[in-house]
């Protein structure tokens, strides 16, 4: 066995090629991205918990999306429609959460993006729709409420479980 320091792991290993930040900006790092981020199991919890979770969720994508399912509970806001619709529908003192299909797509970037430049706090759900059904939790579309089975991959299959994290 050929040991090895770490600067020549560091020169052969594309993980650490880049050498990893100190720990005072990594904890600035993270800190700031957990203030503009929250994942489903944490919103859903917050929703499930009795009464006012201090934030609304809204739906950034189309009609057709929603439609085909959306959070129970959330507000279809388009982002298109965001400048002209949010003063209707939101409360300026009230914190956001978007989402929007899943971690393949930046609507609920770009929702956040417009509701941020107009005076909203908010923050965006990571995962979107897709990890809200693949974790298991009840969704709501166009024929009623819905319900699927947790994905393993995703969530502990087990409901009561925690994941730990």
């Amino acid at each position: 066995m050929v040991m090895t320091s770490p600067a020549t792991a560091t020169a052969v290993n594309s993980v650490l090629g880049v050498p990893p930040a100190s720990p005072a900006a990594a904890a600035a790092y993270f800190g700031a991205s957990l203030a503009f981020h929250a994942d489903v199991s944490d919103v859903a919890s917050a929703l499930a918990a009795d009464g006012d979770p201090g934030f609304v969720v809204v739906d950034s994508r189309s009609t057709a999306s929603w439609d085909q399912g959306h959070i129970p509970g959330a507000v279809h806001l388009p982002t298109a429609l965001i400048p002209e619709q949010a003063p209707r529908l939101l409360d300026p003192a009230v914190p956001v959460v978007t989402y929007c299909w899943g971690p393949g797509c930046n609507g609920a970037t770009r929702a956040a993006l417009a509701l941020a430049q107009l005076g909203y706090q908010v923050k965006e759900m990571l995962g979107g729709f897709e990890y809200w059904a693949r974790e298991g939790f009840a969704f709501e579309t166009w024929e009623g409420g819905e319900r699927r089975a947790a994905d393993p991959l995703t969530a502990p299959v087990d409901d009561d479980a925690d994941c730990g994290c």
